[in-house]
């Protein structure tokens, strides 16, 4: 008996996309929507039906994929899409039982047609990839391995000694992307691993990095050290207008993030982003922060003002304007 299968990443979603050649039924969901739960039990008794033994019920958290969630323009929850061999067949945005049952009924009996292929994701450029992943933190090592596992002594010797002098760091395994351990090296013209940044700008290598410990200057050279609370609220009040969100103001890498940018550009009003993909403890810190679940969030002058869901409402009320230019 088939079932309802629960996927936590792309690599996994890719994985059963390609191994399977009969219809995919692949519901975008969130846990804090209460739509969605209704749609999961209709997809569970689905799954179930002997009839469609040949298709595949596939549910993915919306906002754990972004990459995903972007492919296929996920603006809502709940989303229903219908795959055949990697190809998009049709969608059904919104709770509607009765044409989700439709829909998979009729796809589900219908051969390989010619169907136009799902678009390709966007493709960030190498010199824009590099500067994001320098900015991840305030302080980025790139090395061979990780922190807890280097892969060469030069990495092991950096990171214990960011360790014995408590800096907070953040990191990436240069092994792991061939693009990025050739292309870093002409970005920073810097030939060598491990390199550490701060604050986005070249510090160096091992040597310059041993030399500042056995100075002195190594804490010197570094940002000072904050508590998260105090690294959040900086954030928030980096701007009048500020939004968390995933991706940038420019390429929103999710469906909620791509229409509160659009909303916010119809205002004309002047705001400033933060990636939260970038950050995992901003992401997670600030669900806790602000006791606000989920992204994108909107603050106007350091005070949350919500979501998407309220942002609409706002900007339908005719209040979202005033709001906004009260931020300025």
């Amino acid at each position: 008996m088939a079932t309802l299968k629960e996927i936590p990443d792309v690599t996994g979603f890719r994985n059963a996309i390609k191994e399977t050649t009969g219809l995919v039924v692949v519901h975008f969901s969130a846990s804090w929507a209460p739509q969605c739960g209704q749609m999961n039990e209709v997809l569970s008794e689905l799954a179930k039906d002997p009839g469609y033994i040949n298709v595949t019920f596939i549910k993915l958290e919306a906002e754990d994929v972004p990459e995903i969630s972007e492919e296929y323009s996920i603006s809502a929850v709940p989303t229903c899409v219908f795959v055949r061999r990697g190809k998009l067949l049709d969608r059904l945005d919104g709770a509607n039982v009765a044409e989700l049952t439709k829909k998979v009924k009729l796809l589900a009996s219908q051969s390989d047609v010619s169907v136009p292929s799902m678009p390709e994701p966007p493709k960030e450029d190498l010199n824009s990839r590099l500067k994001r992943l320098i900015n991840t933190e305030e302080v980025m090592l790139f090395m061979k391995g990780n922190p807890s596992e280097p892969k060469c002594g030069f990495s092991r010797q950096i990171v214990q000694i960011l360790n014995e002098n408590n800096v907070k760091f953040g990191s990436f395994d240069i092994l792991a992307d061939e693009e990025v351990r050739q292309g870093l090296k002409t970005y920073s013209n810097w030939p060598t691993y491990p390199q550490l940044y701060s604050k986005g700008e070249l510090l160096g290598g091992l040597d310059i990095v041993k030399e500042l410990a056995e100075s002195g200057e190594l804490k010197s050279q570094l940002p000072a050290q904050q508590s998260l609370d105090d690294r959040l609220k900086g954030l928030i009040n980096k701007a009048p207008v500020m939004v968390f969100m995933k991706g940038e103001k420019a390429v929103p890498r999710c469906g909620f993030s791509k229409q509160t940018v659009a909303i916010l550009n119809d205002t004309g009003i002047d705001y400033d982003t933060f990636d939260i993909l970038s950050d995992e403890e901003v992401r997670q810190g600030l669900k806790t922060f602000s006791n606000w679940p989920t992204y994108p969030q909107l603050y106007v002058k350091g005070e949350l003002v919500g979501g998407l869901d309220i942002i609409k409402e706002l900007q339908e009320s005719g209040e979202l304007l005033t709001i906004l230019k009260d931020g300025q």
